[in-house]
């Protein structure tokens, strides 16, 4: 089979400690790739800053000038978020490339994983390739728990998820056509793609240590994601919450017939306890409902404005040398 033009997108955001280590080791995989004939020799990386505040977007301009053919760039106007720079940087890539793979800059997920998405791909059985996570030893004890209790949320939330999958991905031109197709505004793209019916394997591997700088994914952001994919993709928590008030008022109704039956018996007690008790259970639980409407009528307002998801202030992709697909390819597309 011939080989795929291969894109790798890596979004950015105040990388620039370790963007030129990240920069040397692409450079050093793609070439690799390419002479094993794994990869066209027009494959490229493509770098999506995300508004970031330090030299990330100058050094990324050094890297697309000195080789425009091997390096591209997409800048976006402003910090619109993790998401938002993984979607910007596919739609950018799509009809430039056979095929293409998401990886965060900091290159903690294995380089060795990418080369097996590609095999995979190139077998012709898959459209889409995830990276899963086999361990996270070089995680804090903290991390490992926020990871595995937000997967447990989105489990029971009804929300379609593969654990210790996060964004390391191979999609074809074809599963890109069909993700662009997909127009909310808010994102959650791990579990979008689970939902677009094609054919998916995996790749298991090791995360390894950042050499340098740190994550950017702080816990509020991380609490911000599991809201946005349980919110977007889910209603279980509204069914959650009217299971909880039909609940009350089944127990408010007992409750009523047995007040009638003592007051009839002469057993009734003065007190004070169970009707502050029960005042704050249910404004507690009221509360909590309104909290959940909320979440679920913020989420309507931002889609029903049919905002941008990002706007891009530059970009390097399409006036690069066009891309020359190869036919085979081309016509499974």
């Amino acid at each position: 089979m011939s080989s795929p033009v291969l894109a790798i997108v890596l979004p950015c955001y105040n990388e620039e400690e370790i963007l030129p280590s990240t920069a040397g080791r692409i450079d050093a995989l793609l070439e690799g790739m390419i002479r094993s004939g794994q990869i066209a020799p027009n494959s490229f990386a493509c770098f999506v800053d995300d508004g970031s505040r330090d030299k990330t977007w100058e050094l990324i301009q050094e890297l697309t000038t000195g080789n425009p053919l091997r390096f591209r760039s997409v800048k976006l106007s402003r910090n619109y978020g993790h998401q938002q720079a993984i979607l910007a940087g596919m739609e950018a890539v799509t009809e430039h490339c056979d095929c293409c793979v998401t990886i965060d800059a900091d290159l903690q997920d294995d380089l060795k994983a990418l080369r097996e998405m590609v095999d995979k791909f190139r077998s012709g059985d898959v459209e889409i390739v995830l990276g899963v996570k086999r361990n996270r030893t070089v995680d804090s004890l903290f991390k490992r728990l926020t990871a595995k209790t937000f997967y447990r949320i989105l489990d029971g939330a009804g929300c379609k998820s593969v654990e210790n999958h996060a964004d390391f991905r191979l999609m074809s031109r074809k599963a890109l056509r069909h993700l662009s197709e997909h127009r909310e505004y808010n994102l959650f793209l791990r579990g979008i793609i689970l939902q677009l019916g094609l054919k998916t394997d995996y790749v298991h591997y090791d995360i390894v240590d950042r050499t340098a700088g740190t994550t950017k994914y702080t816990l509020s952001k991380m609490f911000n994601l599991a809201l946005v994919g349980i919110t977007s993709l889910s209603i279980m928590p509204l069914r959650f919450l009217f299971g909880v008030g039909l609940a009350f008022f089944i127990l408010s109704t007992l409750m009523t017939v047995w007040f009638i039956i003592d007051y009839y018996l002469d057993n009734t007690v003065p007190g004070w306890a169970t009707v502050v008790t029960s005042i704050w259970a249910l404004g507690g639980i009221q509360m909590m409902g309104i909290g959940i409407l909320g979440e679920y009528i913020g989420r309507i307002f931002m889609e029903v404005k049919q905002r941008p998801r990002y706007l891009i202030d530059e970009q390097t992709v399409n006036a690069a040398a066009n891309i020359s697909l190869s036919n085979e390819y081309r016509k499974s597309a």
